[in-house]
């Protein structure tokens, strides 16, 4: 989608992903709709910076996490992402996932992802949308979700163990 493409209305229509995103994120069906409240807001004032360079809702996603990122400091509370634990299915991992240095390393390598695997890993592990939804978002089949998926998933393990960050 592009700069000039969006508008209000197409914001809007974003509203229901980002919430159940949000929700994701506090656990708390009251701070999700305060952090999806400043989301918009913040949006609607700068969607004229809106680059493109990824899905609107991804956009608005990374929003939402900055601002709960914030307020969790401010409250000195921390900051845990669950659905960070199914990056992959080994259990070690989820040990390493605790670790603010490891997580912000594997957000780095999903960020160097090509797409379509960096926007499906993203949708599936924050967004925690159902592969049937994702393959509507991409007019593709639920099997294409669950393999894009898993492959994404494939490339950050391989990525970590290249890089020597992750060994199971």
């Amino acid at each position: 989608m592009k700069k000039n493409n969006i508008s209000k209305e197409i914001l809007c229509a974003e509203y229901e992903a980002v919430y159940r995103y949000a929700l994701s994120l506090c656990h708390n069906e009251a701070e999700a709709q305060d952090i999806i409240q400043e989301t918009f807001l913040k949006a609607l004032n700068a969607y004229s910076l809106y680059r493109g360079d990824s899905s609107l809702y991804t956009w608005l996603c990374s929003i939402a996490k900055n601002l709960w990122i914030n307020k969790c400091k401010k409250a000195n509370k921390e900051v845990v992402f669950d659905s960070l634990e199914d990056v992959t299915s080994h259990e070690n991992i989820e040990q390493c996932l605790l670790n603010k240095d490891f997580s912000l390393y594997i957000h780095r390598v999903l960020h160097k992802l090509d797409e379509p695997y960096k926007e499906v890993f993203t949708l599936r592990t924050f967004g925690e949308l159902s592969f049937y939804d994702i393959a509507n978002l991409f007019s593709k089949s639920e099997s294409w979700a669950r393999v894009t998926y898993h492959r994404a998933k494939k490339k950050i393990i391989e990525r970590l163990r290249k890089d020597g960050v992750y060994e199971p």
